[in-house]
Formats: C-alpha cells, sequence, structure tokens
C-alpha cells in the first residue's frame, strides 16, 4: 500500500472479543500484536508495513501509554491520521475515584457500552497491588460477598481487563520518561528508561469469578506479562476463583499466574451456604484439583481464603479441619484469614479479634502460615468482599447532582 493521506476509512471486521463502538472503530486496547498486525492488513496495509506498524503501536501502548496515535513519533505523519479514522486505543471511563484514608484507592468504572465496574489499588511499603475485576456483576451468590448479591451483566473483554492496569499506571504517574528524538519513520521504539514502580503486583480478585470468563482473562493476562507488553511477571500475578474445578488446571497451563481459592468453610454444609458453587464443585474435588495444579510447590504456594464469619465458620474444631484437610491433600498452603467487612444487609457478624487469632494460632501450629489480612479501604467500601457498583448504591441523578456540585 502507497503511504495514505487523507481516504476514506475502509471497513475492518470487529475481533469477537472487542466491545463494540458508537463510532465504529475497532480499539486495539487488549489485542495481541498478532491480532493488530492482521486487523491492519486488513484495512489496507501490505503484510511488511502491517507487521512493522503493528509492532511500533504495540510498544507505544505498553511501553509508553500512549493512547493518541498523533503521539507516536516513529510512525509517518501521514500514517497517524490514517490509524486514528479507524483504531483507537481506550481506557475504561472513570465514573467515580475515591482514596481512602489509608491509602487505599478505588475507582468505579465504565464501559463504552454504559456498564459499571470498580478496581482498587492497594498501597504498601514494599508493593503496590491492583485488585481489577474479570465481569460486570457475578454470577456465584456467595452470601458472604457484597459483589455476589449482584447480577450478573457480561463478561469483560481482554481490552477492559488490560485497561484496568493501563488506567491505574495512568493515575500513579508511571510511564517510564524519556524522548523519542531522532527516530525515523523505519526505527523501533526505544530510548527512555524506565522509573521505579509503585504497581507491582496483580490480583484478578475484583468484581466477577474469573474462570467464567477463562478466554478473555487469559488473553489480558498474556500482554499484561508479554515482554513487549506491561512485562509483568507470572510471579506477581494472583488468580483467585471459587473453584470452577474444571478449568483450574488450564490457568496453570496456559497462564501459569499464582492461584487463590475462595475456600472460606472446611464443612459441605458451611460451604455450600456461604459459597454455593460448592453444591456443584465439592470441598474434596476441589483440594484435589488444587494438588494437580501445574507449578505448584513450596516456593509458589496456592493461597486459601477465609472469610471470618462469627459461629459460622470460626471455631477451634474448624481451625484443626482446615489443618487436617490441606495435610491430607499435600498441598503446599497458606492460609489469608480475612476478617468479614460488613456491607449494609448483610447476614453475618465478623469473627472477634480474640477469636481470629486463636484460629491462626491453631493454623500455625499445625505448620501452616495463617496471616490475619488486615483490612483496607472499608471506609470506601473497597475491602475485600465489599465490591458493588455505585449504580447499584446511588442512582445516576444523584451521581450527577454531585459532580455538578463539585464543578460549581
Amino acid at each position: 500500500m502507497q503511504i495514505p493521506g487523507h481516504i476514506d476509512p475502509v471497513p475492518v471486521p470487529r475481533p469477537d472479543n472487542v466491545t463494540a463502538r458508537a463510532d465504529g472503530r475497532i480499539d486495539l486496547m487488549g489485542l495481541k500484536r498478532e491480532q493488530i498486525r492482521d486487523l491492519f492488513a486488513e484495512a489496507g496495509l501490505d503484510a511488511r508495513q502491517a507487521k512493522l506498524r503493528s509492532k511500533q503501536v504495540f510498544h507505544w501502548i505498553y511501553h509508553r501509554g500512549t493512547s493518541d496515535f498523533e503521539s507516536m513519533t516513529d510512525i509517518a505523519k501521514t500514517m497517524r491520521p490514517w490509524l486514528a479514522e479507524r483504531f483507537v486505543i481506550a481506557r475504561p471511563n472513570v465514573v467515580e475515584d475515591q482514596i481512602s484514608e489509608d491509602g487505599t484507592r478505588k475507582w468505579l468504572l465504565q464501559t463504552d457500552d454504559g456498564h459499571d465496574f470498580e478496581m482498587v489499588f492497594i498501597p504498601d511499603a514494599d508493593r503496590g497491588t491492583l485488585c481489577i475485576s474479570s465481569q460486570v456483576g457475578c454470577t456465584l451468590n456467595c452470601t458472604f460477598c457484597a459483589t455476589g448479591t449482584m447480577r450478573l451483566v457480561r463478561n469483560l473483554t481482554p481490552g477492559e481487563i488490560v485497561g484496568q492496569v493501563m488506567l491505574a499506571r495512568d493515575a500513579l504517574g508511571e510511564w517510564p520518561k524519556g524522548v523519542m528524538d531522532g527516530l525515523d519513520d523505519e526505527a523501533d521504539s526505544g530510548g527512555y528508561t524506565a522509573d521505579g514502580r509503585l504497581l507491582t503486583n496483580i490480583v484478578l480478585m475484583g468484581m466477577g469469578e474469573p474462570l467464567y470468563n477463562f478466554d478473555n482473562v487469559r488473553d489480558a493476562m498474556q500482554i499484561v506479562m508479554h515482554g513487549d507488553g506491561l512485562a509483568l511477571s507470572k510471579r506477581r500475578i494472583t488468580l483467585s476463583t471459587s473453584g470452577i474445578v474444571p478449568t483450574m488446571a488450564k490457568v496453570g497451563e496456559e497462564i501459569g499466574v499464582n492461584l487463590a481459592v475462595s475456600l472460606h468453610a472446611v464443612t459441605k454444609p458451611v460451604r455450600d451456604e456461604i459459597v454455593p458453587i460448592n453444591k456443584k464443585y465439592g470441598i474434596e474435588e476441589l483440594l484435589e484439583a488444587c494438588a494437580a495444579y501445574p507449578g505448584a510447590n513450596n516456593a509458589r504456594r496456592i493461597t486459601f481464603e477465609y472469610v471470618m464469619l462469627k459461629d459460622k465458620n470460626d471455631s477451634d474444631e474448624d481451625a484443626h479441619e482446615l489443618v487436617r484437610l490441606l495435610k491430607q491433600y499435600k498441598l503446599p498452603a497458606k492460609v489469608n484469614l480475612i476478617p468479614f467487612n460488613p456491607w449494609p444487609g448483610a447476614p453475618y457478624e465478623c469473627s472477634t479479634p480474640e477469636r481470629i487469632k486463636r484460629f491462626s494460632d491453631i493454623v500455625f501450629e499445625g505448620g501452616i502460615s495463617a496471616p490475619v489480612r488486615t483490612p483496607r479501604g472499608r471506609d470506601i467500601d473497597a475491602a475485600c468482599g465489599q465490591l458493588k457498583t455505585a449504580a447499584e448504591k446511588k442512582s445516576r441523578a444523584q451521581r450527577d447532582r454531585e459532580a455538578a456540585e463539585a464543578s460549581a
């Protein structure tokens, strides 16, 4: 193809895993480099140009955080409008941005087709963890979890999942600083230095069950881990599941990230009540899948999440049974004890600090690490189990009034 000037856009078929846009352009966020190359070829570039431009654009998106084709200085000036007419590099829309008194930050986000979801950033002295969502709503109906009371709207696309990471890096000012001076049209992008990262870890523990959106989660995480993408180590990514047993092995085989399991109970009656998926995939079947998880070892232990519910799952007997089960299946395990975070209408209370400590001591004495997680972001409903979009907490009219008042 000749280097284009201003020409009419050629319709390009939209990939199935990309959210439709009202303007007809295709969002490149969350697409692999090979997908971008193929889209460029379908739009009219010859094979050589499509390969070169996809490499350049992929680099600009993920290494430099660029969302404007005009800023891609190593791409010919005549090419940039051609790209902008057909494609876009989008982020989720920010509806609300809250910061807790403890530094935790929560965003209410919105997809291009108008659905709300949330993500949370948790800063610590030695790390910064971003908790991202994989679905709008949830279908699991876990009774202790506010998110579980929402209806499932739809899966998030790879772009909407990766876009959360991109948006967080935008907000934290984490993109590399540098210049691209002297690079010509054919040059590979480079010449910058990366600053120290605030966002060091990702957990798929936000809204939704990741394994009910496996393909999109896999594709998104492969971009996050790609050496030419965001280049985050798989050891710094943790996927949390309530126990979708048939898909768990695929996580280890196709993504290879750390696994966390929402266990929360050690007997069938209690887990059936608080984690209803247990009626389909029971505790024994779940633990067998954990024992077979690819890559699990003492250096990469499986994390078992256990929310502490007063007089429900917090007895000495429960603690001893937890130790017995994990040892029976010879699991390289760590147990995160999570004080229950209350939400309006919740049917449970949090175990007392004394009871939580006693439970932790028993598990530690059994030879298994069982730290108590410090609640973060409770004052902005950002703590574990509290994510439920503000769309269901307040009316859109109320948000509009608040925005107008803030502007005034």
